[in-house]
């Protein structure tokens, strides 16, 4: 597997110094070291698996592989999964197994966890109680490998699935110096998700003594990125996969260098008020961002769209700002080099080879899930998945894909606690799509026709955080 070297190493680092908020939403702290645990029964033969391609691995026998346990135990890291899940959310327990933490080959050195100082890292999960099947994902934003436990790994172990899960090769805000071209850290994030699908086959194969009856690929935002590239371009691997709340890369957009400028550049005059102010949100509107969405607006301005513009912009076109390392936090429209400006249709044919390489197609090769909020403001749902969707049908693939819109879902479901009568939680739904794929993919039952999933009128907090019936 190539490795990725840093690239623009001397180039000056000018990124904002983030609110509480936004670092835990976008950073990870190191995990401390993982014990190893008491060998017995259960765990018999842990010291003989090998993970292919592992340059370090180390196999732990635990009681609980989940949240409910492993925060204790030290084989997760709670700052990875930050801000992902409502407050309220149940961790199921019950679930004994081996948990095998490493790293593959990469020069790269981001992600900190273990005091390992070394990118690729992994988590596969072996529950003693195997259903026969395996989940892998990758991680959301530009966090570590511990950051579906909450939404993820939790409940497809407690299912009974073996899991396992990968940094994507490169993590934090300052991703894009890993790699020699534009587009590199995220073509990277590619191939180690299915370094590591492979990698986990084989592993699960050594525990269990037989290969996985069917492999599911799921993720949140990036991570369903990776979703839909690994059913287009490695179908050979999965039997299918859900895609949460993917981002959508395509060469001649949309895609998030098209509409995050408009709206830096229409936001604040949005929300100085006065005669601008109606124009202003008329333009955010044509850039994709839903009507009724306006009270998450603040938020997204603050947290996620500036600094979502600027490091995706940098790896992608890192001239457009000269010398400067991802552009100038919050700058006024008119200031040079400012995001708030950037025209992606205007810039040179370079950048749009380098989005190229990591663009989708939407040839997908397996059965896919593809779920997405209809109030998402960070990855607008017009932007991105009514989009994919119609690329999938112009491949002539539309026989392989259910698509649901989410009335009132959002891209992070921790907004839900802020305003519960106005969001619902994603959650949910996924696990309602994702036992959904599971009897599409065994001759069980095909899903739903593609549709807009609807707020029920009477629904609690308590029901919406446990119920998503997308028929």
């Amino acid at each position: 597997m190539p490795t990725t070297p840093h690239r623009r190493p001397t180039r000056r680092a000018v990124l904002p110094a983030l609110s509480l908020t936004a670092a835990c939403l976008l950073l990870a702290t190191p995990a401390t070291a993982a014990p190893t645990g008491t060998p017995d029964g259960h765990c018999a033969g842990r010291s003989q698996l090998r993970v292919p391609g592992a340059a370090y691995q180390k196999a732990d026998c635990l009681e609980e592989l989940t949240t409910a346990g492993t925060v204790a135990s030290g084989h997760t890291d709670p700052a990875d999964y930050a801000g992902l899940t409502p407050k309220d959310l149940a961790t199921p327990s019950g679930v004994p197994g081996i948990q095998i933490d490493g790293y593959f080959p990469d020069t790269s050195t981001t992600n900190t966890d273990h005091g390992w100082h070394h990118d690729s890292q992994f988590v596969v999960r072996l529950p003693d109680h195997w259903n026969g099947g395996l989940v892998v994902a990758g991680t959301p934003g530009n966090r570590e490998q511990y950051a579906n436990d909450k939404a993820i790994s939790d409940w497809v172990l407690a299912r009974g699935y073996a899991y396992a899960a990968t940094d994507k090769g490169n993590t934090g805000t300052a991703f894009y110096r890993d790699g020699r071209r534009p587009g590199d850290a995220i073509a990277e994030w590619n191939t180690r998700l299915t370094q590591l699908t492979r990698a986990a086959r084989a592993v699960v194969a050594e525990r269990y003594h037989r290969p996985p009856a069917r492999t599911i690929a799921t993720g949140l935002s990036n991570g369903g990125y990776l979703v839909r590239w690994q059913l287009e371009n490695h179908p050979e691997l999965y039997d299918g996969g859900v895609d949460w709340e993917g981002t959508l890369w395509r060469t001649e957009g949309p895609n998030l260098l098209t509409f995050l400028p408009q709206a830096l550049r229409h936001y604040p005059v949005y929300a100085a008020g006065g005669p601008g102010a109606a124009e202003a949100q008329a333009a955010l509107h044509r850039a994709g961002f839903p009507a009724g969405s306006e009270f998450l607006w603040p938020y997204h301005y603050q947290v996620y769209w500036d600094l979502t513009q600027r490091i995706y912009r940098e790896e992608l076109d890192p001239g457009y700002d000269g010398a400067t390392e991802a552009g100038t936090p919050f700058c006024a429209s008119g200031t040079p080099g400012c995001d708030a400006d950037y025209d992606y249709a205007a810039r040179p044919a370079a950048v749009r080879r380098a989005v190229d390489r990591i663009a989708l197609t939407g040839r997908i090769g397996k059965p896919l899930i593809t779920l997405q909020g209809t109030l998402d403001v960070l990855l607008p749902i017009s932007q991105d998945s009514d989009v994919y969707a119609r690329m999938v049908h112009a491949a002539g693939r539309g026989a392989l894909l259910r698509y649901y819109r989410i009335e009132d879902g959002t891209h992070t479901d921790s907004l839900v606690d802020a305003f519960p009568d106005r969001l619902r939680p994603m959650l949910p739904c996924h696990h309602s799509a994702f036992e959904a794929l599971e009897g599409w993919i065994t001759g069980s039952g095909l899903p739903p026709a593609d549709h807009t999933v609807p707020r029920p009128p009477d629904a609690t907090a308590s029901t919406l955080l446990t119920s998503c019936p997308l028929s």
